[in-house]
Order: structure tokens, then sequence, then C-alpha cells
């Protein structure tokens, strides 16, 4: 497997692990926690050309940064993944540990509920909620204590689009798992969260929202801020969320969508 790692002399105290962090809203929370001064270990399932750019994009801010090759769809490969996480967090940071989990790796599909295969369904499943489960359940003995996991969910599970079923069933088990884990990995001092972005500005779905004006017009018309959200708008919030001054939240929900539907 191929790790792709940047280093420069700067000490940095936090270390953050984004999944999916190659493109999207995980690169921008990568920029956005590098410019916070923590260190960012990002996974790619495919896209290493972009995960390289990302890295040389944070260790050009002055940061340090390295990816890993990840599929969160794949279970099995979890704890060879914890192996080479363990061995990469070592190399560059002289530690066997971290600070952040941000559980952002995951696709979209849109189809009607009549019309949702059971493969689509089970690619989804997962994805998003056992992937998240057991790579979490597998990263917990190097997580540190008074560490943060922060899941991503969506608006789409507190509002409904036709269309997105199978997806937001997936976000809203998310949620539901999201308020147990801080329970149970409270005493700890670990706080988990749940982030719910709105329509983003991105290639998610093929970049729809981004792309469509008529798409991008409806959703604005329906946000009270008056516009779809930018990725700046939600790296800029998971940054906030992990800093010392919010480690008192725990169990929440925290929804980053200027006011869809209200």
């Amino acid at each position: 497997m191929t790790t792709t790692t940047h280093s420069e002399s700067r000490p940095q105290s936090r270390i953050a692990l984004v999944t999916g962090g190659s493109r999207g809203l995980g690169k921008n929370t990568a920029l956005h926690l590098a410019r916070k001064g923590v260190g960012v270990v990002i996974t790619y399932r495919q896209k290493q050309t972009e995960a390289e750019a990302v890295v040389s994009e944070i260790t050009g801010l002055g940061g340090k940064a390295a990816a890993l090759p990840l599929d969160v769809g794949n279970s099995a490969s979890f704890a060879a993944f914890a192996e080479q996480l363990r061995g990469t967090l070592d190399k560059n940071w002289q530690r066997r540990n971290f600070d952040y989990l941000i559980n952002n790796a995951g696709m979209g599909v849109h189809t009607p509920f009549a019309e949702t295969t059971e493969a689509q369904f089970d690619d989804l499943m997962s994805v998003h909620v056992k992937g998240t489960f057991f790579l979490t359940q597998t990263l917990l003995p190097m997580l540190v204590d008074g560490g943060r996991i922060l899941n991503t969910s969506s608006g789409l599970a507190r509002f409904t689009l036709p269309g997105y079923s199978a997806y937001a069933a997936m976000k809203g088990a998310i949620e539901v798992l999201s308020r147990y884990m801080a329970k149970e990995l409270g005493p700890r001092g670990i706080a988990v969260n749940t982030i719910a972005p709105g329509a983003i500005e991105t290639d998610f779905g093929g970049g729809a929202v981004r792309d469509n004006r008529d798409l991008n017009a409806f959703v604005a018309s329906q946000t009270a801020l008056g516009r779809v959200g930018l990725p700046d708008d939600i790296g800029g919030a998971i940054a906030s969320l992990l800093a010392d001054e919010n480690a008192w939240i725990t169990g929440q929900r925290i929804e980053v969508s200027g006011g869809m539907f209200l």
C-alpha cells in the first residue's frame, strides 16, 4: 500500500484523522485544521494524486500531513489500516496516538424509494454506518483520552427531499450512533458529536448543487441566509467545533445549513 507523507519541523499539539480527505468537505476540513496548527492524516480510496496534492497544500501552509489509502466500506481492512496509521504517526509526529477522528468519507445515492436496489442500500450501509461503527471501534485504542470524534450526517436526516430515502436513513442511524458513542466514551473524556451539512457546492452527487443553476437557485430560495453552502462553511465549522473552547459539547447534532427549510 502506498503512503505519502510530508513533514516539517514546527511542533504540532494536535493530530486529526480525516477520512475521505482528498476532495470536497474532507479536503476543506483538513485545510482548515492545518491552518489552526493541527497535524492531519487524510485517507483516500482511489484518488492518490488528489490526496498528495492536499498534503502538499498543507505543507505549503507550514503544516504537517500524511495521506493513507482506506476503503471505509471494507471493514476487514481496518486492522491493517490501524497498523499503518500507527506507523505513520510514529514516523511523522513521534506519537502512537491521535486526538481527533472525523468520519467524513461517504457517497450518495439519489434514487426514488420504490426503485432503490438492495445493492445500493448495502453499499450505503457498508460505508456510512458499518464503516463508521467499526473503524471508530478499531481506532479507539489510538484515540487519546479527552479526544474528539465528529461523525458526518446530513440536513436530509431532518428535512426530506424525494430520492434520498436510503442515504438519509443511514445518516439518521449515524445521529443515533453518535449519541451512544458520546455516552459510552464519556468516561474517557471523549466528546462525540454529529455535524449535519445542508446542500453544499461540491462534486458530491455529480456536482448537481454546484452546477445545476435551477437546483442551486431552488436551494438558495429555501435557505434562510439566501444562498447555497460552500465548502468553507463546513470546514470552518468543523475546525471551530474541535477547538479547545468547545470541549464541553458532546452528544449533539450541529446542523450547518444556513437555515435550510426552517
